[in-house]
C-alpha cells in the first residue's frame, strides 16, 4: 500500500516537472531565438551601412565585400534588378522588388525577413537598408542562427535539469513521507473496519494529515465508547431476560404450592370431608393459613413492584430514632412472646433525629424484626438498636441469635425468591421477598443495607438513614436496581 502511493505521488511530481521542463524549453527557444536574431539584425544593419560607404558602383567586387563582412551581400536597383551579388550572376537573378526586405527599403526603412533563398534554394536571415535609390541588402544562412540557437537551448535544458534535480530528490522524499503517512492512515482505517477500536495513530502532528489523524483518534474513541456502551446495554438486557424468566418461575412456584394445597383440601371438603368432625375444622385451618400466605405474597409483590417502576409514595420528615424502634418494637412484641423470643432494644442517643418516611422505616424493621423471631430458636435474643456512624448518618441494626446464614449465602441474600434454607423458610410462612422490599425501601430513602453472620452464632442485619435531608424525591422516582443472580 504504501510503496503503491509513493509510486504515484513520484511520477506525478515527475510529470509535473516534465511539464515544467517543456514550457521552459519552448519560452526560452522563443526567447532566445526573438532576441539572437535581433543581435543579428542590428550587427547586419552596422555592417550593411559600413559597406555603404565603400560601395560606389556595380562593378566592385562582391565576392570580396561578402567575404569581409561574413555575409551574403546584394546590390538592388530602385525598380527591383539585382545589380551585384556576392554569391550568384547578377544577370541570372530575378526581380527582387516583391522581396519583403527589399520592398521595405525601396520605401525607405530598415527590412528584415527569414525564408528560402530562390536563387541558392538555402534559408536565409535578409537585412536590407535603403542604398543610392535602391537597397543594400545582407544574409546570412539561417542555419547558423538555428544551430547557436540550439546550442544555448540545450545549455539552458541542461541548466533546468540540474536544477531540477535537487527539487526531485526533495519531492522524492516528501512523496515518501507523505505514502508513509497516509498508509498509516488508511491501515488505521482498516483497523476501525475490522473492529479494533482500541487502536490509536501515534503520530499527528499539525497540517491536514495531523488534523485528519487527530480526528480518527477521536472517532475511534468514541466508537469504542459507544461498543462498549452497547455490550453494557446488551448486557443488561440479558440480564433483564433473566430476572424476567426466573420472577415468573419463582411466582409461578410460589403461588403453584398455596393454591394447590387450597385446591386440594378444597376438594376434600366437598368429596365428603366436610361433615366429618375430627379434620374439617383442620382442613379449613390450612386453607386459611395458605390463604393468609397468598394474601401476604401478592402484597409483597405489589409493594416490590410499585418500589422498583418508582411508584412508591414516600412522606420524608425528620423523627427520633428510638421513638421508631419502640413503636415498631411493641408490634413485635407479641409475635415474640408466642415463639419464645426476647426482644431488647439499645437505644441510640436522646435527640437523634433521621430523615425518613416512617411507614417505609416500620415495614423495613418489621421485616427484618419478623425474620430474625422466625430463625431464632425458642428462648433466644433479638436486639435491635441504632446508632450514629459519621455526621450525617444513624445506623440501625436487628441482631438474633439464631441459626446464623452460610457465607455463600450471603451475596445473594437480597435476591428477590432467594431463600437460604427453602423448605424451612417455607414452613415458617415466608415469601422470599422480605429483604428484596427492605434493600428497596432503604435505598429509596438514601440509604444503604448490610448483613453480617456467621453459623450457628447468629446474624446481624443493618441499614442506614441520613439525618438531614438528602433532596430525594418523595414519589419515589429513584434508580431501579434490580437484584440478579
Amino acid at each position: 500500500m504504501t510503496a503503491r502511493i509513493f509510486i504515484k505521488l513520484t511520477l506525478g511530481v515527475v510529470a509535473v516537472l516534465a511539464l515544467a521542463l517543456t514550457a521552459v524549453d519552448f519560452l526560452v527557444t522563443q526567447r532566445v531565438q526573438t532576441t539572437y536574431f535581433d543581435i543579428l539584425e542590428r550587427d547586419l544593419v552596422e555592417k550593411a551601412q559600413t559597406v555603404a560607404l565603400t560601395l560606389s558602383q556595380p562593378a566592385t567586387n562582391f565576392a570580396k565585400l561578402g567575404a569581409a563582412t561574413g555575409a551574403r551581400v546584394t546590390w538592388v536597383a530602385s525598380d527591383g534588378r539585382v545589380l551585384g551579388d556576392s554569391e550568384a550572376d547578377p544577370q541570372r537573378m530575378e526581380n527582387h522588388a516583391t522581396r519583403p526586405e527589399i520592398a521595405a527599403a525601396l520605401a525607405g526603412n530598415i527590412g528584415s525577413s527569414r525564408r528560402n533563398s530562390p536563387t541558392l534554394g538555402v534559408p536565409f536571415f535578409y537585412v536590407a537598408i535603403p542604398f543610392e535609390a535602391g537597397a543594400l541588402r545582407l544574409a546570412v544562412p539561417s542555419t547558423a542562427v538555428d544551430a547557436r540557437v540550439n546550442t544555448i537551448r540545450t545549455g539552458v535544458l541542461l541548466s533546468t535539469a540540474l536544477a531540477f534535480l535537487p527539487a526531485m530528490l526533495l519531492a522524492a522524499a516528501f512523496a515518501r513521507y507523505i505514502s508513509w503517512r497516509l498508509g498509516t492512515i488508511i491501515d488505521f482505517t482498516h483497523q476501525l473496519a475490522k473492529g479494533n477500536f482500541h487502536t490509536r495513530l501515534s503520530r499527528t502532528g499539525k497540517g491536514e494529515l495531523g488534523m485528519l489523524s487527530a480526528k480518527l483518534n477521536e472517532t475511534s474513541e468514541k466508537l469504542q465508547f459507544m461498543l462498549a456502551r452497547l455490550e453494557t446495554e446488551h448486557a443488561e438486557l440479558e440480564k433483564l431476560e433473566r430476572i424476567r424468566k426466573d420472577f415468573v418461575i419463582n411466582v409461578s412456584h410460589e403461588l403453584r404450592t398455596p393454591l394447590a394445597s387450597i385446591q386440594g383440601y378444597t376438594e376434600t371438603l366437598l368429596d365428603g370431608a366436610l361433615q366429618d368432625p375430627a379434620n374439617n375444622v383442620k382442613f379449613l385451618n390450612i386453607i386459611r393459613l395458605n390463604a393468609e400466605r397468598l394474601a401476604r405474597l401478592t402484597g409483597d409483590l405489589l409493594t416490590l413492584s410499585r418500589l422498583e417502576l418508582g411508584q412508591q409514595q414516600l412522606k420524608f420528615a425528620s423523627y427520633y430514632a428510638h421513638r421508631l424502634l419502640s413503636d415498631n418494637l411493641d408490634g413485635m412484641q407479641p409475635i415474640a412472646e408466642r415463639a419464645g423470643v426476647e426482644l431488647v432494644m439499645e437505644p441510640p442517643p436522646e435527640e437523634t433525629e433521621v430523615f425518613c418516611d416512617a411507614e417505609a422505616v416500620h415495614q423495613i424493621l418489621s421485616n427484618l424484626l419478623d425474620n430474625a423471631i422466625k430463625y431464632t430458636a425458642e428462648g433466644g435474643r433479638v436486639t435491635v438498636g441504632a446508632r450514629p456512624i459519621d455526621s450525617g448518618r444513624i445506623e440501625f441494626f436487628v441482631r438474633d441469635s439464631g441459626w446464623g446464614i452460610p457465607p455463600e449465602d450471603l451475596p445473594r441474600l437480597f435476591e428477590r425468591f432467594y431463600r437460604v434454607d427453602k423448605a424451612r423458610s417455607r414452613a415458617l410462612g415466608g415469601t422470599g421477598l422480605g429483604l428484596a422490599i427492605v434493600k428497596h425501601l432503604t435505598r429509596s430513602q438514601g440509604g444503604e443495607v448490610r448483613v453480617e453472620s456467621q453459623v450457628n452464632k447468629g446474624s446481624t442485619f443493618y441499614f442506614t438513614l441520613p439525618i438531614q435531608d438528602l433532596g430525594l424525591s418523595e414519589s419515589g422516582d429513584i434508580q431501579k436496581e434490580l437484584t440478579v443472580r
